[in-house]
């Protein structure tokens, strides 16, 4: 049978940066092949030739066995190439109806098009149990329900090559699962999925073959039941990777971090955070489990000075925090970092970047004044260097500070986000999914970090869905569910059972 897609001798460059020097590989029809590798090694730009975003400099693509030239994303849907996002192209006003139609209206009169859209939608819906409702608005919907909406565009486009570029990376477990099954269903209907992610036991539990890249090239195409995660660890970062890093002995210090009684109300008074209340030392590494949504959110923004709170007390080194006489937020960020308090946010795309600027400009936001010489002014030279020295230290891939910023890979802004917060030397660390979307290597890498700050003395927050993150880093573990702390537990009390009841809400230890 021939192949769904074959890549031939493909490369694209970006001026000096090689992101794609002569990749070949073939994709079976009817299978689920996966694409790995580090952030940065030309696995997105690849899947952006295939979809049309770039054209190649050089090499071709094959589809059903006949060269291809796939030069819009428009002729890439017309071939039956459909992508999903790691971020959702959705219009959150919108309903799903709406989004599925965007840009292939037919016409002004919308109203029989809009019946019988829907009609095919529940049917799509239906024959592949995605469970979404044609006429819910984006943004009442979770983002389980969200993703679905994306693959039912797909399907609806008659896609029969489906690309899904980190699809786990915001999914809850649950919500993983159900991705899986109907990915599953997929592949018995005869369509050809590429599954691009940095979570090798999903690679594992899903595809038929993985494809592995290093530096814009291809290191090696395996059958999946013929690999295990370690070997395709070394396959992607060309080293061992360590699991267990080393740790210097807990030993908290003095109280940092206080928060007692803390409340969150929204405009219509649903309470977001309910009775929050928690200590945080020196030295010391404390993780909020629980699944998305139940407030761990809300709680870094309030802690970070992105919102105020409804009611509460919140001392840092034994003063509060200067949120009482305050109507809005407005200047409190920059207030709180001045304390001492660094935040990495949990969407770096949001809150932590600025994507058109440059890499060097991205460095210094937020600290832009503590960077100015004499008479106000920036030395750039100064800031330049300064910023080398940190894509150096902190393996920042393409090491070019002129470079925009939103060019780089999701893995390679987050360490320019994390290096930026490092080098403020902070007292207190707030930590928002520091490894979503990042592969193997670089969660090594930010691990390595964030302890390198517990061991020297830095009180750590860290908000992660990961529990095999948390049982890498956290010293104590709290589990929220529903706005609420519903338990505390130390490391050594580590139980994925446990953490999963507490994490449900179904029981307080």
């Amino acid at each position: 049978m021939q192949p769904a897609v074959e890549f031939r001798g493909i490369s694209k460059h970006f001026g000096a940066v090689k992101a794609n020097t002569d990749v070949s590989f073939a994709i079976a029809k009817g299978s689920i092949h996966g694409l790995v590798g580090e952030n940065g090694a030309g696995k997105s730009t690849l899947m952006s030739i295939l979809y049309g975003y770039y054209r190649a400099d050089g090499g071709e693509i094959l589809l059903d066995g006949q060269a291809r030239q796939i030069r819009t994303s428009q002729e890439a849907i017309a071939m039956g190439i459909g992508m999903v996002h790691q971020h959702f192209m959705l219009v959150e006003n919108m309903t799903v109806l709406d989004n599925v139609m965007l840009g292939s209206e037919g016409g002004f009169q919308l109203k029989p098009k809009r019946a019988a859209v829907e009609a095919k939608l529940r049917e799509i819906c239906t024959r592949y149990r995605l469970d979404v409702d044609p006429l819910a608005v984006i943004h009442d919907l979770s983002v389980g329900a969200q993703q679905r909406v994306e693959i039912l565009k797909q399907i609806y486009r008659s896609a029969n090559i489906l690309i899904l570029d980190e699809p786990t990376a915001v999914l809850t477990a649950q919500e993983t699962a159900s991705l899986f099954e109907i990915l599953r269903l997929f592949k018995e209907q005869g369509k050809t999925i590429i599954l691009i992610t940095h979570k090798l036991q999903e690679i594992l539990d899903i595809t038929d073959t993985v494809t592995v890249m290093r530096g814009g090239r291809v290191i090696g195409a395996v059958p999946t039941v013929s690999t295990t995660k370690e070997d395709l660890a070394n396959m992607m970062v060309g080293r061992q990777i360590i699991n267990n890093l080393p740790r210097a002995p807990y030993n908290p210090g003095a109280p940092v971090l206080h928060v007692q009684n803390l409340q969150l109300q929204d405009d219509q008074g649903v309470k977001l955070l309910a009775d929050i209340g928690f200590t945080l030392r020196a030295g010391e590494i404390v993780a909020i489990a629980g699944v998305s949504g139940n407030g761990q959110s809300e709680l870094m923004e309030i802690l970070s000075g992105m919102r105020l709170p409804s009611s509460g007390q919140v001392d840092f080194q034994g003063k509060a925090l200067p949120f009482a006489g305050r109507s809005d937020a407005d200047g409190l960020p920059r207030t709180i970092r001045d304390l001492g308090i660094a935040h990495i946010p949990e969407d770096r795309l949001r809150d932590g970047v600025v994507k058109n600027f440059s890499v060097m400009h991205n460095t210094i936001l937020g600290y832009q004044d503590k960077l100015k010489g004499r008479w106000g002014l920036f030395d750039f030279k100064a800031i330049a260097a300064r910023c080398a020295a940190l894509m150096q230290d902190f393996d920042v891939r393409p090491n070019n500070h002129d470079l925009r910023i939103g060019l780089l890979s999701g893995g390679n802004q987050q360490k320019v986000v994390i290096a930026r917060e490092v080098l403020a030397q902070p007292t207190l660390m707030l930590v928002g999914q520091p490894t979503r979307g990042v592969d193997i290597g670089t969660i090594e890498s930010i691990h390595r970090q964030l302890l390198a700050l517990r061991d020297a003395g830095v009180a750590i927050l860290l908000v992660s869905v990961e529990l095999e993150e948390v049982r890498a880093l956290a010293d104590r573990i709290l589990v929220m569910c529903g706005g609420r702390i519903t338990g505390e537990l130390k490391i050594e009390e580590f139980d994925t059972t446990r953490i999963g009841l507490l994490m449900g809400g179904m029981h307080k230890s």
